[in-house]
Order: structure tokens, then sequence, then C-alpha cells
């Protein structure tokens, strides 16, 4: 792998986070637009922010995903050559941006791992892939975390409705102390110092006293922690499998460890800001109504079960799970409200996700195999 061909690589990688980030920034955030607590550009901004601390996050904790995404345990023959890992993250890029750009909230997760198969089968046949261990390391968590998902929305949030239910009332406030000169009786001036302080009080009091600055309801306080989380779980869980189609290019080029992690986590926050607006719009709006608590319940669900995943290494989709999450609130909340035409398009693109990653990664691979080495 000579010098170009790994700017390429390292390029290429780039360019998957960026795309990455313009599909999957919705995951944390839909639900602030969706329950309107937030506006579209501030809950970008918020969640952009959380993706990329998650991303470099990932450099100290979730490794084991980094082996998994460099095709070890599913691929015959595991391969590195620059046209193979270019033809794979093609694949994924082209059919990622095609969903940002539809407004299709997709799998970077799936994409990837369609991507390995078609360049293997592209380069080595049909024999290239260990087809048990694939099904047990991808497909498997890949299926049952959409269920697992819907499962605990469905069980957990009636639970959670009425705990949410005594925060309701209560209120978060910033209270600012002035600055106050005084005279001692000696003559002295005494100054006291400004300081600001977050306390959690009755809305009425919240109200009432001069001292508050700011002031956001304590559900809300607690739903934009959770898109927090969410987002951070995110970066967690797939910036390591996007630094495995590039790490060998970039070790290279001299950016190894944290470095890498740095840039893959900066593109990704670039495209959630640039593009993350449309797949956001298609889960705040297009799958069902949500307030406050729904939101808050269904992005809690979200981080468990990534932020678990990232830990133990299983390459779950955040897309699966948190649009499972929003359709499981419609569920729970026994009504009709849930927009099944959006359902049934999410469903087949993720159906085609991994065929079509696969063929364009498999015709990438042909293209490229006999220009670079």
């Amino acid at each position: 792998m000579n010098g170009l061909s790994s700017a390429a690589l390292v390029l290429l990688a780039a360019a998957l986070a960026f795309a990455n980030g313009s599909n999957d920034v919705s995951k944390g955030i839909a639900t602030l637009v969706g329950s309107g607590v937030s506006n579209f550009r501030r809950a970008v901004l918020w969640g952009s922010a959380w993706t990329v601390a998650g991303g470099l996050t990932a450099a100290f904790a979730a490794q084991g995903l980094v082996a998994t995404f460099s095709g070890k345990g599913f691929l015959a023959r595991p391969t590195s050559g620059a046209a193979f890992l270019a033809a794979v993250a093609t694949g994924a890029v082209a059919w990622v941006l095609f969903a940002s750009r539809t407004g299709l909230p997709v799998s970077t997760t799936h994409a990837i791992a369609g991507a390995l198969a078609g360049a293997a089968i592209a380069a080595q046949g049909p024999g290239a892939l260990h087809w048990s261990a694939f099904a047990q390391r991808i497909a498997l968590p890949l299926a049952l975390s959409p269920v697992a998902s819907i499962a605990l929305v469905f069980a957990a949030f009636p639970l959670l409705a009425r705990g949410l239910a005594r925060v309701e009332g209560y209120c978060v406030c910033l209270e600012r102390r002035v600055t106050a000169i005084t005279v001692s009786p000696g003559g002295a001036l005494t100054a006291s110092v400004f300081r600001a302080e977050a306390v959690v009080a009755a809305d009425a009091e919240c109200a009432a006293s001069p001292a508050v600055a700011f002031r956001l309801p304590a559900l809300d306080a607690l739903h934009w922690l959770s898109s927090a989380l969410t987002s951070f779980a995110r970066g967690l869980n797939d910036t390591p499998k996007i630094i495995a189609l590039g790490v060998a290019a970039a070790a290279l080029l001299g950016i190894t460890g944290l470095p890498f992690y740095v840039a893959v986590a900066s593109a990704m926050g670039a495209g959630s800001l640039v593009a993350g607006f449309r797949v956001t719009e298609t889960l705040a709006r297009r799958v069902t109504p949500m307030g406050p608590a729904e939101g808050f319940a269904a992005n809690l669900v979200t981080t468990l079960l990534v932020g678990a995943a990232s830990l133990l290494a299983l390459p779950v989709s955040t897309t699966h799970v948190s649009s499972s999450a929003i359709v499981g609130i419609g569920l729970a909340r026994g009504d009709r409200s849930i927009h099944w035409s959006t359902v049934r398009e999410m469903l087949l693109a993720w159906l085609v996700t991994l065929p079509v990653a696969g063929l364009a990664a498999a015709a990438a691979f042909l293209l490229l195999s006999t220009r670079i080495g």
C-alpha cells in the first residue's frame, strides 16, 4: 500500500464518517424535535457535540468493535489491500449518503457489514465468508436489537410515565447572586462575589424568585440529558466501525491512536451539522407523535442498549434501536397514531441495506482491483 493509496483510504474513512453523521445524528435528537422541546438547529448542534464526545471516548472504551469490523472472525481470509478496503468504504458511503439525501434512517453498521461481505465475495468467491460466524456476530445482533428495543419501551414506559408524572411541576433553575457592596462600621468596603447555582424547585417558586436567571422544566432537562447520552452512545458505538476501515492506512501516514479517532469523530460531527436535518425530520414527525416523557423513554432505552452493546463489542444498529424505540412509544400508547407507511419505508430500507451496500462494494472492488493493489 503506497502513500497515495493510504491517503485515499483515510479520506474514504472520513467520507464514511461524514455520511454516518448525516444519517445517524437524528437517532439521539429526533425525540427533542418531535416532542417540541427543541427546534432543529439547537437539537442538531447538541447531538453533534455529544456524538463527537462519544467518538473520542471510543479510543479508550470500544476497541473490540475495531476488530469486529476489520472482518476478523467472519471473513475466511481477511484482506487488507487498498482496493478491498476502498471498495468497502465506497459501498457503505454510497448507500448511506443516498439514504440521507432521501430522508431514510438506515444503519451504517449494516452498510459496512454488507460492503465487507460484498467486497470479500467479489475478491475470493462465496467461500470468503464464514457464514455462520457472520450470522452470529453481525446478523443476529442487528436483527434482535429492534425487537429488544420495542419490548423494553413497551414494558418500561408505563412505569416511567408514573415516575415522570411526579417530575412535572418542577423546574431546574439557574439562580444568580449579584455583587453587593457594603460599608462596615469602620468605613471599610466589603464586596460579595457574584455566583450562580442550579437548583431544582417548584415552577411557582422559580417564577416568583427575582434571582432566577434561567429556568427549564425538569422533564425537559431530563430529555436533554437523555438525548446527550444517546448521542454519546452512538458516537461510542459507530466510531470504531469506521476506524477499522482506515486504521492500517492511517498508520502508514503516521496517524495512529487518538489523532485518528479525533479525525473520524470530527468528520461525524461535520456530517451531522451539514446534512443531519432530513433524517431527523423523518423520525421526529413522520413516525408517531410524542411528548417529552415519551421521547425521554425512547432515548433512555436507546442509550442503555447501544451503550451496553459498545462495551460488549456487539455491532447493534443505533438506527434500528432508536427508530424501533419510537415505534414502541406509539404501540405503548395504544392508539392509531403511528404512520405505518413511514415505518414500511424504513423497514424496506433496512432490508435492502446489506445487499445494496454489498453490490456497490463488489462493483467498486472489480473497478479498483485493476488500478490499485
